[in-house]
C-alpha cells in the first residue's frame, strides 16, 4: 500500500502547488490591470511595486489557501475516478478509510504550511500590502479611526481626543482623567496636544488641570504646558489592519493590551487571532469533502464534480464572510463566527464521507 500512498500524496501536493502557480499570476495580472493607473499617476518606484506584488502574492495565497486546495483535490480525484482508478483501488480490498489516509497525510502537510504562513509570513506580507495600498492607492483615506478617540491607557488613566492627525502627531480637545480607588483625583484638559519627537514630550495648549480635594478643587491653568505622558499617540489609534500585521505572540499581547484599554475593535482583532488556527482545520474538512464528492464516477464526468465543488466553496466563503462581518460590526462572538463554518462543513464532511463509504 505504500505505492498507493505515495502515488496519491504526490498527486495531492503536486496538483495543489500547480493550482497556486496557475492562479496567482492571474490574480496579479488582474490586480495590476486594476491599479496600474494609480501606480503610474503616483510615480511609484519600480522596487516598491515589485515588493508590493511579492506581498500581494503571499497575502492572496494565504487568503485563498483552502479553496485552492479544495479545487485541486476535486480535480485530480475526479481524474482518478474517471480513469476507474478509484474503483480499482477499492475493488482490491482497500477500505475507503484506508484510501483516504494519504489525503489526510497531505492535508496535514498543507495545514502545517498554512499555520506557518498565517503565524509568521502572512503578517509581514499583510503589512507591506496594506501600507502600500494606503500610501499610494488610497491616499485620500486614513487607515486609522481618528474621530472621538476614547481610550483607557492603564489601570488609572483614561484619555479622550475629538480628532487625531497621525501625520502631525497631534489631537484636538484633549482630556485625561486619573482615577484612584474608583474615584477621580484629577482631570487635565487642553485645546490641543502634540507630540514633540525631539525631546519625547507633549505640548499642550490652553492647559487646565483640576485636582479634586476633600476641601475643594485646585485649578492650574497655563497657555502652554510641556509634559510627559505614559502613552504613545500612535498607540492610541492603531491602523485598521494592525491585527493582520502582527505575529501571533505580538498579536496576543496587543489584544490583551487593547482589552484593558476598552478598544471597540476587539472583535475584529480576535477574528484574526482565531482564524490563524481555524484555517489549518478547514484544510482537513475541505479535503474530506472534496474526496467524498469526487471519488465517485459520474455520468457528467469531471465537470459535474467541479461544478458541485465550486458551489460548496462559494457557500463556505459566504458563511465565512457573513459571520466575519457580523462579528466585526456587532456583539456576535468572534469565536463562534470563525468556527461556525468549520463546524457546519465538518458535519457535511462526515455525512458525505458516510455516503461515499456506502
Amino acid at each position: 500500500m505504500k505505492i498507493l500512498d505515495w502515488y496519491i500524496l504526490k498527486r495531492y501536493l503536486f496538483t495543489f502547488f500547480v493550482m497556486l502557480l496557475l492562479f496567482i499570476p492571474i490574480g496579479i495580472t488582474v490586480h495590476l490591470a486594476e491599479k496600474i493607473g494609480k501606480i503610474l499617476e503616483n510615480e511609484v518606484p519600480f522596487s516598491e511595486v515589485m515588493l508590493y506584488f511579492l506581498d500581494f502574492t503571499i497575502y492572496f495565497a494565504h487568503l485563498l489557501f483552502p479553496l485552492f486546495l479544495f479545487l485541486s483535490v476535486i480535480w485530480f480525484t475526479s481524474k482518478l475516478a474517471n480513469n476507474t482508478e478509484v474503483i480499482a483501488f477499492l475493488s482490491s480490498g482497500v477500505s475507503f478509510s484506508r484510501f483516504l489516509r494519504p489525503y489526510l497525510i497531505g492535508a496535514f502537510i498543507v495545514s502545517i504550511l498554512a499555520l506557518a504562513l498565517g503565524l509568521y509570513l502572512a503578517p509581514n506580507a499583510s503589512k507591506g500590502f496594506n501600507d502600500f495600498n494606503y500610501k499610494y492607492l488610497k491616499s485620500n483615506k486614513s487607515p486609522v479611526d481618528n474621530r472621538n478617540v476614547y481610550r483607557q491607557i492603564n489601570d488609572n488613566d483614561y484619555i479622550y481626543v475629538s480628532s487625531f492627525d497621525a501625520k502631525q502627531q497631534s489631537g484636538q480637545n484633549f482630556t485625561l482623567e486619573h482615577f484612584e480607588n474608583n474615584k477621580m483625583t484629577y482631570k487635565i484638559k487642553a485645546n490641543s496636544i502634540r507630540f514633540v519627537e525631539k525631546d519625547s514630550t507633549y505640548k499642550l495648549l490652553s492647559y487646565l488641570k483640576r485636582t479634586i480635594g476633600e476641601d475643594g478643587d485646585i485649578l492650574e491653568y497655563t497657555r502652554r504646558k510641556d509634559t510627559v505622558f505614559p502613552f504613545d499617540l500612535e498607540d492610541l489609534t492603531p491602523v485598521e489592519y494592525i491585527a493582520e500585521t502582527l505575529p501571533y505572540g505580538e498579536l496576543n499581547r496587543f489584544i490583551e493590551k487593547e482589552e484593558k484599554r476598552g478598544s471597540s475593535n476587539i472583535s475584529r482583532y480576535k477574528l484574526v487571532q482565531y482564524r490563524k488556527w481555524s484555517l489549518p482545520v478547514s484544510v482537513f474538512i475541505l479535503t474530506v469533502i472534496a474526496v467524498a464528492v469526487s471519488s465517485i464516477k459520474r455520468r457528467g464526468g469531471m465537470g459535474v464534480n467541479l461544478a458541485f465543488g465550486i458551489c460548496i466553496a462559494m457557500v463556505f466563503v459566504f458563511f465565512d464572510k457573513i459571520f466575519g462581518v457580523l462579528a466585526a460590526q456587532s456583539d456576535f462572538p468572534p469565536l463562534i463566527a470563525v468556527w461556525f463554518p468549520n463546524v457546519l462543513f465538518g458535519i457535511l464532511a462526515v455525512y458525505l464521507l458516510y455516503n461515499a463509504k456506502r
